[in-house]
Parts: structure tokens; C-alpha cells; sequence
């Protein structure tokens, strides 16, 4: 069986609907998505303890998947009308044959070597190194394999610095990988907080899979923290916002890393981060920068 796959551009104004409006006209599933996604005008969206986090981008996808013999002129003619729109906006049709889904999406994942001690494996491989620290993590519906420079950044930043029984702090958690790793990696105390509700699901999960003590709390939900190191791997607009609240989490002296910033826009972060910390490019991956410093 195969399926067919509507993506149509869509301002901040009509995603929405257009998404809804695809539900409703047989979709079997919809979703939005930035359409400036990895590229320099990626837009974060984010949220604060209190705010809204309902939002879209500025320029988006609006995908829906339906059954091959879906009528997608008709389709798309009523989700505009729905819409409101005056115009039919730009959109393309795929077909997507029949897979095994699973046995595709592991293949697609195999173990990550992070250093020379430090791995991520998936549940349905053998640690490739029995005697290196080996993540147990699946991909998943929270941010973080291990696959993205920004994490590996990150991920070998803590296996350099931690020295053991530090308290750490992960904000931005995702999928837990780098809260589960310092316990891993000795860390005492570990938090994780995220402004996702799904993504404390999946870190609280994977936590469990890995054995680790680890506690993740929504903004709202977290108690007053103060740690020895505070790592955060977002991105550079809420990491700007983010800055006051991120250097009151820092114990004086304390350590900060911070990754998801591309090496263009690593002056701008640093500007507001010297407020608080003496703070440098600690390593760049394929033009992605981890930013480290000691609280003053």
C-alpha cells in the first residue's frame, strides 16, 4: 500500500487552519514544521515559565499524509477555501511506498562513537565497546540522538570537564541524553527541565533505561536549582533570552556550556553571556560552536 504526501507553504497566519483543515478533510495524519529548518534562518520557538508555547514560524510546511487514491486537487482547493486564502499557495505531492518502517528506521540509526569512552547505542544493538560508557538511547519523539554536532558538543565537553559528584543542570532537556550522560559520567545531583511535555516523557524513559537518577521538571514544575555545572543545547535566540536565568543557575565559579549556536553567531551570544561569565568557543563541529565559561 502506498500513500500520498501533501506538503503546502503556509505563512505564520494560515498554518494553522491549513493544518486543521487537512484533518478534516481525511487526513490520517498533519503537521507543521519550520520551513527554514537547518538552515542560518532556523526560528526557534520557545517558551518561558507562564508563557504561551503555542505559536509557529514565519515561513512553514504544512504536511498531510493520505491514502493513494486521495483526491489532492480537490483537497487542496477545499483546505485553502477553509483557510481563508485567496490563492492556492505553493505545494508538492510525493507518493510513499509501503515500507517496513521499523527495520528501516533502525537501520538508520547505528551505534555513535562520542570519544574514545563514551558511546550512544540504540536498544537494538550491542555496545559496540563493553568496556566504554554506553548511552542506551532510541530515536524518538524528543530532541537529542547524539547525532547532531550540537550534542556531541556537548557530550564531550561534560566527558572533559566533569570531575565527579557535581550537581548538573540540563535546560533544554530534550531527550535527556545529556543530564543521563553526567550521571554516567559521575555527576551527583542531575536535573533536567524542558518547556516540552513530551520531552520530559521521553527523558524520564529513557532515564529509567538507562539506569540513572535523574529528575525532570517543566518550567513551572522545577524547584529553586543552583548547580556546579549548567549545560543548555537550544538555540541562539532563546539562549540570549534565556541568559539572566541560566547564569542564577550557575553556583559562583560554577561551570556553563552552551551549544545549538551556529559559529556566526557565536560573537552575539557571547556578548551577553561575558555579563555573567568568563566564557569562550570551547570546540566547533560542522560549523556549530560549544560555548564554555566559569561563573565570576
Amino acid at each position: 500500500m502506498a500513500w500520498l504526501s501533501l506538503k503546502i507553504q503556509a505563512d505564520e497566519h494560515s498554518a494553522g487552519a491549513l493544518s486543521d483543515a487537512l484533518m478534516d478533510l481525511g487526513a490520517l495524519s498533519s503537521a507543521i514544521e519550520d520551513a527554514d529548518a537547518e538552515t542560518v534562518n532556523e526560528q526557534a520557538i520557545f517558551g518561558e515559565p507562564g508563557s504561551p508555547t503555542d505559536s509557529v514560524w514565519q515561513h512553514n510546511v504544512v504536511s498531510g499524509l493520505f491514502d493513494a487514491d486521495a483526491d489532492i486537487p480537490a483537497i487542496v482547493a477545499a483546505a485553502v477555501a477553509a483557510a481563508g486564502l485567496d490563492a492556492i499557495p505553493r505545494h508538492v505531492v510525493e507518493t510513499i511506498e509501503e515500507q517496513d518502517w521499523v527495520r528501516l528506521t533502525q537501520s538508520q540509526f547505528e551505534p555513535i562513537r562520542i570519544s574514545e569512552r563514551l558511546w550512544i547505542t540504540p536498544t537494538w544493538h550491542s555496545a559496540p565497546d563493553a568496556n566504554a560508557i554506553n548511552l542506551i538511547l532510541d530515536p524518538g519523539l524528543a530532541f537529542g540522538t547524539g547525532s547532531h554536532p550540537t550534542t556531541r558538543l556537548c557530550l564531550q565537553w561534560l566527558e572533559s570537564h566533569l570531575q565527579g559528584g557535581e550537581s548538573v543542570l540540563d535546560y533544554g532537556c530534550g531527550s535527556g541524553i545529556l543530564a543521563i550522560a553526567a550521571v554516567k559520567l559521575g555527576a551527583g545531583k542531575t536535573v533536567g527541565i524542558d518547556i516540552d511535555p513530551q520531552a520530559i516523557v521521553a527523558s524520564r524513559q529513557n532515564a529509567e533505561q538507562n539506569h540513572t537518577a535523574v529528575e525532570f521538571f517543566l518550567p513551572n514544575d522545577a524547584p529553586h536549582i543552583v548547580a556546579d555545572v549548567v549545560v543548555a543545547n537550544i538555540l541562539t535566540n532563546p539562549l540570549k533570552v534565556l541568559a539572566p536565568l541560566l547564569a542564577q543557575a550557575v553556583k559562583q565559579s560554577g561551570k556553563i556550556a552552551l551549544s545549538g549556536v551556529l559559529a556566526t553567531q557565536a560573537e552575539d551570544v557571547l556578548a551577553i553571556y561575558r555579563q555573567f561569565f568568563d566564557i569562550t568557543v570551547a570546540a566547533e563541529d560542522e560549523g556549530w560552536v560549544c560555548l564554555a565559561g566559569v561563573k565570576r
